[in-house]
């Protein structure tokens, strides 16, 4: 087995595009998902070691003095931050001429062949889920033997493997949560809506919908929704609790855990029995019967994804799910008293400035605990993407068209001939503006913060990050202005 290193590497200033991020970007609030998806090859290598540069702060200064001590390293990668992640890897292959280099995730799975053409220094990438296809390489096989993989031969020809299969027997995964004990703080992994500390994990992968837009399925995890049996999930919690008896909220990452409500009922009554607090991602569409047996088993809150208040942009992007269904979901979990952190995305097929206040009132009217506005991303490998080459709205690369700028924070890839993208960019504050800053939603978090001084200080920290983030999306666009 070689020695091997799995790195989430560094890249901009508070940049969330680990292995358990959807949203590749520096966000309004410091926040650091976990990076479970290497998290769980590393738990099949014995001897390896788990480092998350952007969660810990550290610099490439100080995770390169590591390249002599491994014989591989293995980094996740994504699109944003592929020319930062190539320079990473550059460093360490000057630095260790003999390390092999690997590189995983979405940006590689879907144009494999480009990714190796980036820069020498990689030896492989893998494709679709990589889990053992990593561990099939610090075991030492041939490349050539190795399903999902794309490497360099002695040549220097790159050669293409076929597809590794996805896993269906998600048991024969370790639990994660013995990597994070070994490797990990869990202190440095933070997120707005979530008690701090908390922790994440998958139950399963892969998502039912189709949702145009959403990266990990159309890449990754496929669209069939593989789990972990209801023993296999309860048994971690149960160790991660006896690990992490400071955790105060554990949270279940899969693309929706609601997908299947009978499982998901089971799980909830495991966890009601270990007295555990827990969230999870959840579709708009689950049973108010369901709902009360998450609330009576210890569930605190949701994240659903709205994205929009519009019926017309739901069926654009093949949501499956109707408004009415939403205020059904909403108007329930008020009721329960389960919060919901609401997602919402600006710059969908079929936006137009009527529709995005359309959505603000929607937004205003279901009262979601906390939000989050992100702009359309069409990420290559997703329908969305190849929409929008096809139709011309994806803006190029020297326009400005990235999905992150210099400094992280995400911009608008997409433009519209009625919609530019500096007026989907500008809507993004304009939505927060008007969903926070109203007497409701004032008075709401003032009197949360009142009773709770952790709270207290919490919030009072989260709005300074909020209010500079905001000043830096608007010092960017008044640049853009100025140098138009």
């Amino acid at each position: 087995m070689m020695k091997t290193l799995f790195l989430n590497p560094p890249s901009f200033e508070g940049f969330d595009g680990g292995a358990g991020s959807r949203y590749q970007a520096k966000r309004e609030i410091r926040s650091f998902w976990y990076p479970t998806w290497l998290a769980q090859p590393a738990a099949l290598v014995p001897g390896s070691k788990l480092v998350d540069a952007p969660a810990s702060d550290k610099t490439l200064d100080d995770v390169l003095p590591m390249a002599n001590d491994y014989e591989l390293l293995v980094m996740h990668t994504s699109t944003p931050s592929f020319p930062s992640d190539v320079r990473v890897a550059q460093a360490f292959k000057a630095k260790n001429p003999k390390l092999k280099i690997g590189m995983v995730g979405a940006h590689v799975a879907v144009d494999p062949y480009q990714s190796m053409k980036g820069s020498d220094a990689l030896d492989w990438v893998a494709g679709g889920e990589f889990d053992f296809t990593c561990k099939d390489v610090a075991e030492g096989k041939d490349y050539a033997d190795i399903d999902g993989l794309t490497f360099r031969n002695a040549k220097g020809e790159i050669i293409r493997n076929k597809p590794r299969e996805l896993l269906h027997n998600m048991d024969e995964l370790p639990h994660v949560v013995d990597v994070y004990k070994r490797d990990l703080k869990i202190e440095d992994y933070f997120i707005g809506y979530l008690n701090h500390p908390y922790l994440s994990v998958y139950t399963g992968r892969g998502c039912k919908s189709r949702c145009t837009f959403c990266l990990w399925p159309q890449t990754i995890g496929g669209h069939v929704y593989r789990t972990r049996s209801v023993e296999h999930v309860v048994d971690e919690m149960r160790k991660a609790k006896e690990y992490f008896p400071q955790v105060k909220e554990f949270f279940f990452d899969d693309d929706t855990f609601t997908d299947d409500l009978p499982r998901a009922e089971a799980i909830a009554k495991g966890l009601g029995k270990l007295g555990i607090m827990w969230s999870c991602n959840a579709k708009g569409n689950v049973p108010r019967k369901t709902l009360e047996i998450f609330k009576a088993n210890g569930m605190r809150l949701m994240v659903c994804g709205y994205e929009s208040g519009n019926q017309q942009i739901l069926h654009n992007i093949k949501k499956g799910m109707r408004v009415e269904q939403l205020r059904e979901f909403s108007k329930n979990c008020r009721e329960l008293g389960l919060k919901i952190h609401g997602t919402f995305i600006v710059g969908l097929p079929g936006e137009t400035a009527e529709t995005i206040k359309e959505t603000i009132a929607f937004a205003k009217e279901v009262n979601p605990y906390t939000l989050q506005v992100s702009l359309a991303a069409a990420y290559p490998g997703t329908y969305l993407y190849n929409q929008a080459k096809q139709n011309g709205w994806l803006m190029e690369e020297d326009n400005g068209g990235r999905l992150v700028a210099d400094q992280g924070i995400q911009v608008s890839s997409i433009s519209y001939p009625h919609l530019s993208h500096d007026a989907i960019f500008k809507a993004v504050d304009e939505f927060y503006s008007a969903y926070y800053f109203r007497p409701g939603k004032i008075w709401e978090i003032g009197a949360e913060m009142l009773t709770d001084w952790q709270m207290m200080k919490r919030r009072l920290r989260e709005g300074v990050e909020f209010m500079k983030f905001l000043n830096k999306r608007e010092n960017r666009d008044q640049k853009k202005s100025v140098a138009a």
